[in-house]
């Protein structure tokens, strides 16, 4: 789980009468992830595509035109079939010629549509002037503006111009006309310049005649027909798309097939008389490519296993075994390409792929880190959010992508929320919640949950043990990783491993031994000695001993000349010195960046306890370990009286419940909404922080990422049986 499927270059060697034979079986058994020849061998060359390949290729051009007009998708696909080539010849040019006319005849509506709408904007102020449209313009010497504007300033300005005898202003509800009778002998633009300054937007007059609600009429009508007509195109190409979906999917699928086939020459080393192919397949199936090959053409092909790489970055298994070692990445006849990358998980691990692959595909000599993510991603989502009832939810919602949809990444990510739910539900259990009431806790742990959030005043011991624990959790987190980044490095350079990821193992296990110890305790706060020795938890455990303590610092120490001494190997005596001294606090500030998963807990249990005072009510009752809150579920008890072995002390909230139907009916309004954003909140807020610190605390200790995806020489039919 934590290393990819093991990948074996192969070489296929054989006569160029047998290559498309070759071609032909390695397609059909979809195994070999071909590698691109670079030239760089004397007396060879990139082969040459098989003859009709640029026909194929422009035929599977028109197919995926015709396919994105028609806008076709899976679901529209028939049974499977065969589709021959007199068939794909006739069919598909028959098939080109009624869409692109009815696309012609589509564009030509949508077009004509759309002026029709620009000239129905641009009349449609005119219409509310009450002018008809060629009162409007046409004039000797009176002049015209026509616009949008402040009425009353436009008057203003007229009224003060110099150069105008005469005018009238015309309101409609969103436009207005001007006319100005200039004196005799002034400029032609006097209305224009008497208007400057003026808020007044110009409108162009259109170029009609008569009413202008009847050229608005008119042009409705135009639209109603244009709009028409494009409907029943709409519904040709519909019929069309019926008939010709499932011929157009198996046409690609099988032109896409073809060119496959007739490019695949061009990955190959040739001569006039031979071709050399190599590529990457899985280890375990070699025997099975090599099978195929020589039942298909016998002993003019030659299958050799060239190397079995290794998962060092460094070294590679020769084949057959043995111990042998040569270079996996320097090493490879062809393209000095790396292994492609097969994640090999199980099935309830591989939705979590999704997750790694957001960042980036692991490298081939890479630890695959999707198992840890499994492992951690729930345990901390689940810990934070820790509902029974909302725990359901998620785990309904995660069904749902993952059995409705055939998107392989919404199905992913509806196993994680399936993972994420299931254990949300199992820390419900374990803090006796459900949506935030303590119900739970009653019926299954007689009112005594094994744990308790720490939201309440009683329960405060309880908030400062989850800092603690979520720190914890971060060091054995971090630890595994810098473990892994410790392995990779060791067998190339086991000085830089030491150095580099060992040092931090022995800080961070030095440095937090120290401050879980009871040396100078006095300086340190008392809840790290008292969570685990009683309060809350009766572990028997009040800390490390002061010698432990000293032991610690002591391991620190020596992680810390490590890491700096790397620093100095890197950097040199000075910069590395000081670079050193600096990233070795984040020995304490990575490791208190996990408090989020505490905080994050805290949060969401009060947003979800606001939900339910508001509609429950909420009352207090004072026990020998602080203040405890109760939901008014049942009904309010009154201040004075006990309740729960205890004296309410006061009531906090009284409950939209316990003020009359208005407030029952608003209150369960807000209830539901509001535990659905807490639900909301929860991805949010919990999810977020979990894959935080899963790429930056963790994945940052030792993966990089950036493998090649195996992607093998062939093609999965849906749509076409074979020829």
């Amino acid at each position: 789980m934590l290393r990819p499927e093991r990948m074996s270059k192969v070489s296929v060697t054989g006569s160029r009468a047998v290559m498309d034979d070759v071609v032909e079986t390695v397609h059909e058994q979809h195994l070999i992830h071909l590698s691109d020849y670079d030239g760089s061998w004397d007396g060879f060359e990139p082969g040459d595509p098989v003859e009709g390949a640029d026909e194929a290729s422009e035929k599977l051009v028109t197919v995926r035109s015709l396919e994105s007009i028609l806008d076709l998708d899976e679901e529209d696909a028939g049974p499977s079939r065969i589709v021959t080539e007199d068939e794909l010849d006739e069919e598909l040019e028959a098939v080109r010629t009624e869409v692109n006319e009815l696309e012609d005849r589509r564009g030509e509506l949508e077009d004509d549509l759309r002026e029709v709408e620009e000239r129905l904007d641009a009349v449609e102020p005119f219409a509310e002037l009450g002018l008809d449209l060629d009162l409007l313009a046409g004039y000797d010497t009176l002049q015209v503006a026509v616009g949008e504007g402040d009425a009353e300033a436009v008057r203003g300005a007229l009224s003060t111009a110099d150069d105008v005898r005469a005018f009238e202003v015309f309101e409609g509800e969103g436009a207005l006309a001007a006319f100005a009778y200039p004196d005799p002998g002034a400029d032609e633009d006097v209305l224009d310049d008497a208007l400057v300054g003026v808020d007044f937007a110009t409108l162009t007059v259109p170029d009609a005649e008569g009413s202008p609600e009847e050229y608005v009429r008119e042009l409705e009508h135009q639209r109603q027909k244009l709009e028409s007509e494009l409907d029943s195109v709409e519904q040709e190409l519909e019929n069309v798309k019926l008939d010709a979906a499932g011929f157009l999917l198996a046409a690609e699928e099988k032109l896409s097939i073809e060119v496959q086939k007739a490019e695949a020459p061009l990955n190959f080393a040739t001569t006039e008389n031979a071709f050399v192919a190599e590529g990457w397949i899985p280890s375990e199936r070699y025997t099975e490519f090599a099978s195929a090959l020589q039942d298909a053409v016998g002993d003019r092909v030659e299958v050799d296993e060239l190397e079995r790489a290794s998962y060092d970055a460094h070294e590679a298994q020769a084949p057959g075994g043995s111990d042998d070692e040569v270079a996996a990445d320097g090493g490879t006849t062809m393209d000095h390409d790396q292994p492609p990358v097969v994640q090999d998980n199980p099935g309830a691990v591989k939705p979590f792929e999704l997750l790694v692959k957001t960042i980036n595909r692991p490298k081939y000599f890479e630890f695959d880190p999707t198992v840890i993510l499994f492992l951690t991603f729930p345990l901390f989502f689940g810990f934070m959010i820790g509902d029974f009832g909302y725990g359901l939810l998620y785990m309904g919602v995660g069904y749902w992508l993952y059995s409705r949809f055939d998107s392989d990444a919404i199905k992913s990510l509806g196993g994680i929320a399936l993972w994420a739910g299931g254990f949300t539900a199992l820390f419900g259990v374990l803090y006796g919640e459900i949506f935030g009431l303590h119900r739970l806790g009653a019926v299954l742990w007689n009112g005594n949950p094994p744990m308790h959030k720490g939201l309440q005043p009683a329960e405060a011991s309880y908030a400062l043990t989850w800092l603690v624990v979520s720190i914890l959790a971060g060091l054995a987190h971090m630890t595994i990783g810098y473990a892994l980044a410790f392995v990779e490095e060791f067998s190339h350079d086991p000085v830089e491993a030491v150095l580099e990821s060992g040092s931090w193992v022995l800080l961070f296990a030095g440095v937090w031994t120290w401050i879980l110890s009871r040396h100078a305790a006095s300086a340190k706060p008392d809840f790290l000695f008292n969570v685990f020795a009683g309060d809350p938890f009766a572990f028997g455990f009040p800390g490390f001993s002061p010698t432990v303590g000293m032991a610690g610092l002591a391991v620190g120490a020596v992680g810390f000349l490590l890491y700096v001494a790397g620093e100095i190997r890197h950097f040199g005596l000075l910069a590395g010195s000081v670079i050193g001294a600096l990233e070795s606090l984040s020995v304490l500030s990575d490791a208190l960046s996990y408090t989020r998963i505490a905080a994050v807990t805290l949060a969401k249990a009060g947003m979800a306890f606001v939900v339910n005072l508001l509609f429950f009510g909420v009352y207090v009752t004072e026990t020998g370990h602080g203040a405890e809150w109760h939901f008014g579920i049942g009904h309010m008890p009154e201040p004075g009286t006990t309740y729960h072995g205890y004296e309410v002390a006061e009531i906090m909230f009284g409950g939209l419940f316990h003020s009359g139907i208005a407030g029952i009916l608003g209150g369960l309004l807000i209830l539901v909404i509001g535990h659905l954003l807490v639900l909301v909140l929860g991805i949010t807020s919990a999810g977020l922080q979990a894959v935080r610190l899963e790429y930056v605390e963790f994945f940052g200790k030792f993966y990089e990422g950036g493998g090649d995806e195996y992607e093998p020489f062939g093609y999965e039919r849906q749509y076409t049986t074979q020829d």
